[in-house]
């Protein structure tokens, strides 16, 4: 079988061109929640100061200082901070000159405002932290659309939807300060008051999810991502020791094909087998190849099965035994380009974990199906979930809303949820493992680190502490014992040898001394030295 939706019309290369752009323009028009962790403000000016905080996006790169604040002056570049080359001297407000007659370079701490523009939000905020800045506030070039007094001020011609968002472009790993976007208004705002030699004091703040005695977590990824297999394979232990205490919701990436322009003004699917609903769900090519293997119209089908799997299986409990097992025994049995769309090996599947092949198709047709040209319900849900998250990078995780950073392993995400819970109400499984150099292998040994009882990497059990140390004492009383038998013994070679020196001599009568002098000292001393 090739897919969910077939077509006579054999895939062009413009359909790659097409399905490509789809991921940028979803990621364009797509918005991070104004809410979510993080706070802009300004407190110098007085009249810059907005009770309610700036709007503005957060970057899906960088490490904030989660619970925390950076409130430093802040200074223009007056660049857009592509050159690696930053020239600290430059920039407004004014400063002071030297001796040699330069301006002074910006003085730290401080957070550093540059333009958007010409290259990637990561290399602007890497050059910037190479500088010394704390922070960095990107001015954003662009009005809103929505925004009519920006955009009648400007006199701009073009407006964005929605502000872009800050995307790692697969090379942040090394940037440590965090950055956000300042929507093109406000900035203005600030870069005047900068440019007339007023200084602007501005307040980066996270706050940190409020924790309980329950963690949620979710996971976005696709069924043909790569990077997030292992995780999915493992972390079903894990899920199923937090139990209730823990609430996980697995969501599937989709492309909106209609704001791809996939389905054409009259209906028709453009991107071919890339899409299902005559354009309107689509996914990437897995392997590349158009013509052969794995399509994308497969790739919608398989992530609208598992939500089908979840919202049966998994939703009423938020741990999803059923799904766990799906995944793993598809990833084990139909994760080839053969049989990744092949409906027996699917209902192979289905046998091994447990899941009602009959109950799954009935929802997937129920809620929309994927062959006609009409929405799919379930699907246009995990669509604006997406939007509303701002998910770009796949695959992510995230807990208690806050995205995980770094690479996606069991490991990690399990050290997250433990540190997700208020002070005192951490689960057995999470007293038991955090500490263990292999947390998962210690859920899977029912609580226990490697070498011994739970409790922390490189940890013994009492039992172990205990017969070891009355062993080392009876070591060290068995040979203080021989010591001391020996130093008696020796006492008394000893006393004996000065007794017998000192003895008096039996005369027998006969003036011949009879008997050895030492007879005395082996006696044991019974005869007294004065008669």
């Amino acid at each position: 079988m090739r897919g969910a939706v077939s077509t006579s019309r054999s895939p062009r290369g413009a359909a790659a061109v097409v399905i490509a752009a789809a991921a940028a323009a979803s990621s364009a028009s797509a918005a991070t929640p104004d809410n979510v962790s993080s706070r802009l403000q300004i407190h110098v000016p007085q009249s810059l100061f907005k009770a309610d905080g700036y709007d503005h996006r957060e970057a899906l790169f960088g490490v904030p200082p989660y619970g925390g604040s950076i409130a430093q002056n802040v200074y223009y570049a007056d660049s857009d901070l592509c050159d690696p080359t930053v020239d600290t001297r430059k920039g407004y407000p004014i400063r002071a000159k030297d001796k040699d007659g330069k301006m002074e370079p910006w003085p730290s701490p401080y957070i550093l405002m540059v333009d958007r523009g010409d290259c990637s939000f990561v290399q602007k905020v890497r050059n910037a932290q190479r500088s010394g800045a704390a922070g960095v506030v990107i001015a954003d070039n662009t009005c809103l659309c929505s925004d009519t007094d920006c955009v009648s001020a400007n006199g701009q011609d073009v407006c964005q939807t929605a502000e872009p968002i800050m995307a790692d472009d697969g090379s942040g790993q090394d940037i440590s300060i965090p950055s956000f976007l300042m929507f093109k208004k406000d900035a203005d705002a600030v870069k005047a008051e900068l440019r007339a030699n007023h200084m602007v004091q501005v307040e980066m703040a996270w706050a940190l999810p409020s924790p309980d005695d329950r963690v949620e977590y979710d996971l976005w990824t696709t069924p043909s991502d790569l990077v997030s297999r292992d995780f999915q394979k493992s972390f079903k232990d894990v899920a199923t020791a937090l139990g209730d205490r823990a609430y996980f919701t697995p969501h599937m990436y989709i492309y909106d094909g209609i704001k791809s322009h996939c389905q054409g003004t009259d209906g028709e699917n453009m991107c071919f087998n890339l899409c299902t609903n005559n354009g309107r769900y689509c996914a990437t090519d897995p392997d590349n190849d158009l013509d052969h293997g794995i399509s994308g119209a497969d790739v919608v089908q398989e992530s609208l099965r598992r939500i089908c799997i979840w919202k049966h299986y998994g939703e009423s409990d938020g741990v999803g035994k059923q799904w766990w097992d799906y995944v793993a025994e598809f990833l084990h049995r139909c994760d080839t380009p053969d049989y990744f769309a092949s409906e027996d090996c699917v209902a192979d599947a289905y046998k091994h974990s447990g899941v009602d092949k009959d109950r799954i198709q009935r929802c997937m047709l129920d809620s929309g199906g994927l062959e006609k040209d009409a929405p799919n319900s379930f699907l246009d849900l995990e669509m604006a979930a997406q939007a509303r998250r701002g998910v770009v990078v796949l695959p992510t995780a995230f807990v208690n809303t806050v995205a995980l950073r770094g690479a996606l392993t069991s490991n990690m995400v399990f050290a997250a949820i433990c540190a997700g819970y208020l002070d005192g109400t951490e689960p057995k499984v999470c007293q038991q493992c955090s500490k263990c150099s292999d947390e998962i292998g210690c859920v899977q040994a029912g609580g226990k680190c490697a070498g011994g009882s739970g409790g922390g990497s490189g940890s013994v059990s009492a039992h172990t502490f205990f017969t070891t140390l009355f062993a080392i004492c009876c070591a060290f009383g068995g040979i203080g014992f021989l010591h001391w038998k020996k130093t008696r013994d020796d006492m008394r070679e000893q006393v004996r040898g000065i007794l017998a020196e000192y003895m008096p001599l039996e005369d027998s009568g006969d003036g011949v001394m009879n008997g050895s002098p030492m007879d005395f000292a082996h006696g044991g001393g019974s005869t007294g030295l004065i008669s």
